[in-house]
């Protein structure tokens, strides 16, 4: 379960946001749903590893949009710096 997402304010949901925060260097963790298209996710997983980002699995996009505190599902989310 994605506990480090749910305790902090500083995060980015959604992959545009969670892609941008990987580009500036503001993402310490980034959380990733394994049944997200690979087309969304694919080049987040890859930026995490070009920058040794720690990169985290959930389940479901339902589980992580609920880590998150929304109401719908997300690919993916950072903790921020």
């Amino acid at each position: 379960m994605p506990g480090r997402i749910r305790a902090t304010k500083k995060r980015a949901v959604g992959s545009k946001q969670t892609a941008r925060a990987i580009e500036e260097g503001a993402a310490v963790v980034v959380y990733v749903a394994r049944d997200a298209a690979g087309w969304v996710v694919d080049p987040i997983i890859e930026a995490c590893t070009a920058k040794d980002i720690e990169l985290v699995y959930v389940d479901s996009m339902r589980e992580l949009g609920e880590a998150c505190g929304i109401d719908v599902g997300a690919a993916s989310a950072a903790v921020l710096k």
